[in-house]
């Protein structure tokens, strides 16, 4: 479920943040276009923005995993990657 989508939280320009359990946060900022709304239901594989350079200098994106409110390597949930 999407929690935020905004720009009003400082150092991350337009920015998603979704909630996947009671613990687990995803971070994206630095978006160009934000593609969902707060209280939407998302999916795996569903587009929730587009990278740009919000808050930035180059296009980019910040992609950050949140256990328990601690930042915490995204490599632990995402799926492993083929060969």
């Amino acid at each position: 479920r999407v929690i935020y989508a905004g720009e009003e939280l400082e150092g991350y320009g337009r920015m998603t943040i979704i909630k996947h359990d009671k613990n687990i946060l995803s971070v994206y900022g630095y978006q160009e276009e934000i593609l969902v709304k707060e209280g939407q239901s998302v999916i795996e594989g569903e587009s929730i923005g587009t990278m740009g350079m919000t808050g930035t200098d180059s296009v980019k994106l910040h992609f950050e995993i949140r256990r328990n409110g601690q930042s915490v390597n995204p490599l632990t949930y995402l799926p492993k990657r083929k060969a």
